[in-house]
């Protein structure tokens, strides 16, 4: 018996060692997993991290803000209008239409980019003369290539359209304009008496100025109240800002709304507004009577 359990003995003493190694693999694997699973864990989360980055850098691409330079009016629209929109400014005459779009050119231009103004009624040294008014000289930026003045006639826009682009097309590439203004987009839809010839026409015009990659704005002469304006130029443009000047029991008062603004949580209040020295000034509180407008 003695024997026997000198045997099992000695086994046990030869196996220790063997099991103290197997323990020392087991270890040494658990070790490495660890490691590998930790590896796995930090780059599953660097991914991630990555991909929220990239989602969140073009979501800023695709809200890219222009400032319009308009005092107080930025803070309505989320810091400006969203960069290469189409924006349509509605108002009668005298309301600060033409004011509010050489307004945006101007912060443009003070900014380093180039803008073009398209007119169909305004002659050009009539037009320097008022905008002087509001310290803009007009003249100079046009001299240092800042600012292009294009007086154009509604027929040669129904050219440029039947062309695909002609003479504002070739300004626009040359010359490199980021912000583009057509003062008063109303002159061009006279030209077309049949309704299916006016929408036809203002599509062809968004899809130029769509491809021109520029942050656009038209001007649109008519009384915001009877709200007789095109349905294709509401439904195509990106936004709508609406001028108002309205007759009080003292004078006339002008207001400001936005109907409008794809892609943007923008007040929903009207807001007074004054015509100033340095151009338009948003108040900074909505209206405080209820208007009938």
């Amino acid at each position: 018996m003695k024997n026997k359990s000198d045997k099992v003995i000695a086994r046990i003493a030869k196996l220790r060692p063997l099991k103290k190694e197997i323990k020392k693999e087991e270890i040494k694997k658990s070790k490495i997993l660890k490691k590998r699973n930790l590896k796995h864990k930090i780059s599953k989360k660097s991914r991630a991290k990555h991909f929220k980055k990239m989602k969140l850098n073009k979501s800023i691409r695709a809200t890219e803000r222009i400032n319009t330079g308009i005092e107080n009016f930025d803070r309505l629209i989320e810091g400006g209008f969203e960069k290469n929109s189409i924006n349509l400014v509605i108002g009668s005459s005298g309301s600060g239409k033409t004011i509010f779009s050489v307004q945006f050119l101007v912060e443009g231009i003070k900014r380093g980019e180039n803008c073009l103004y398209v007119t169909f009624e305004e002659k050009k040294a009539e037009f320097y003369s008022n905008m002087m008014r509001f310290g803009w000289d007009l003249d100079k930026y046009e001299k240092t290539g800042k600012f292009t003045f294009l007086e154009y006639t509604p027929e040669k826009v129904r050219t440029m359209l039947e062309e695909g682009g002609g003479i504002i097309e070739s300004v626009v590439l040359r010359k490199q304009i980021r912000r583009i203004v057509i003062d008063s987009i109303t002159s061009f839809e006279l030209l077309f008496e049949e309704d299916i010839k006016k929408r036809e026409a203002a599509l062809s015009l968004f899809n130029m100025l769509r491809r021109w990659k520029c942050t656009s704005l038209l001007t649109y002469e008519d009384d915001p109240k009877k709200q007789k304006i095109s349905s294709t130029l509401e439904f195509e443009s990106d936004s709508t800002v609406v001028l108002y000047y309205l007759r009080t029991k003292k004078e006339r008062e002008r207001y400001l709304e936005i109907t409008k603004m794809r892609g943007t949580n923008h007040a929903r209040e009207v807001y007074p507004f004054s015509i100033r020295k340095n151009g338009i000034a948003i108040g900074i509180k909505p209206a405080s009577e209820k208007l009938e407008i």
